[in-house]
């Protein structure tokens, strides 16, 4: 028997509320969808969908995308960047940010010196050349997967970085007025 997509999202949403399922899916939106779509991958009762998703929208976490007559959501794409470059900071410090900025960028090179190019959309236009075997097409596959992978990481690390001094003066401010507030 062959486990169908659903059947794997339903086995770890089991344990999980009507809500949770519904946060679950609304943050792991890619696109704009309608309260029905994520009703349905919830596996909850529309109006509980509904609501939720309001709160959600009220809390900032979604945004509301009037498509036609058709109501869709989706992620508040610029918050979530702004949250992960804040964990980066608060879970990291310079020099750790630095050595994997440096790892990813000796990684890439290696790519480029592999494969002869430059990018990895040059390495994904290769993928079309006849002479590759299955196994090379899969690999080259995948390194074209980590390499945008890395490419994206790599672009947080550096807004990490640029912004580091900013947060930890903000951190700095607040510590100051705790502490008047306390004194």
């Amino acid at each position: 028997m062959t486990e169908s997509p659903r059947d794997g999202v339903q086995s770890w949403t089991e344990s999980m509320s009507a809500r949770d399922r519904i946060r679950a899916v609304a943050e792991s939106l890619r696109e704009p969808r309608s309260v029905n779509w994520i009703s349905e991958q919830a596996d909850a009762a529309w109006s509980t969908t509904n609501e939720e998703l309001q709160d959600l929208v009220d809390q900032g976490q979604l945004r509301r995308v009037e498509a036609g007559e058709t109501t869709r959501y989706q992620p508040d794409y610029t918050r979530l960047l702004f949250e992960e470059i804040r964990t980066l900071i608060e879970e990291n410090t310079r020099e750790e940010l630095r050595n994997e900025l440096a790892a990813i960028t000796e990684e890439i090179e290696e790519w480029e010196a592999t494969y002869d190019v430059e990018t990895w959309e040059e390495l994904e236009q290769s993928l079309a050349d006849g002479d590759l075997a299955s196994a090379e097409l899969r690999e080259r596959r995948d390194v074209i997967a980590f390499w945008r992978e890395n490419e994206e990481d790599r672009h947080l690390i550096k807004h990490a970085l640029e912004l580091y001094s900013d947060v930890e003066a903000a951190r700095e401010q607040m510590a100051d007025v705790a502490d008047r507030a306390t004194s």
